[in-house]
């Protein structure tokens, strides 16, 4: 049940533009870190105050990723920050600011869960069954 949320600063993005980033992150999700494509939420947000070293970015982008603790190795995650910004610069282009962070953070499975249901108890009750 990973959450997506990729926020950019810089021109409007075109419908197409979203959807591309959408659909990326999602296969980036299923195939770097073995998440499943259709409980992955992906949340794109634009904004126009983004500065770097206190000055205006023209295009910028921030990937942060929420995984729950201990699923995904140190290679995964590193693979996935280095595809996510390949993804970030096919999408944005050559006017995206180098500082664009890609960030996984690790959450206890009893600290976050869906439809109401930790991810803790989702794996008990997989395991029981």
């Amino acid at each position: 049940m990973p959450f997506v949320n990729i926020k950019v600063a810089g021109p409007t993005l075109a419908p197409e533009q979203i959807a591309r980033l959408q659909r990326g992150a999602t296969r980036l999700m299923a195939e770097v870190m073995r998440k499943k494509p259709e409980l992955t939420a992906v949340l794109i947000e634009q904004t126009t105050a983004w500065s770097v070293g206190a000055h205006p970015a023209r295009t910028a982008a921030h990937v942060d990723v929420k995984i729950t603790a201990g699923t995904n190795s140190a290679g995964e995650k590193a693979q996935f920050v280095a595809e996510a910004t390949s993804l970030l610069r096919s999408v944005l282009g050559a006017d995206l600011n180098p500082v664009a962070y890609v960030v996984v953070h690790e959450l206890a499975g009893d600290a976050w869960g869906w439809d109401g249901i930790t991810q803790a108890r989702r794996a008990q009750t997989v395991d029981a069954i």
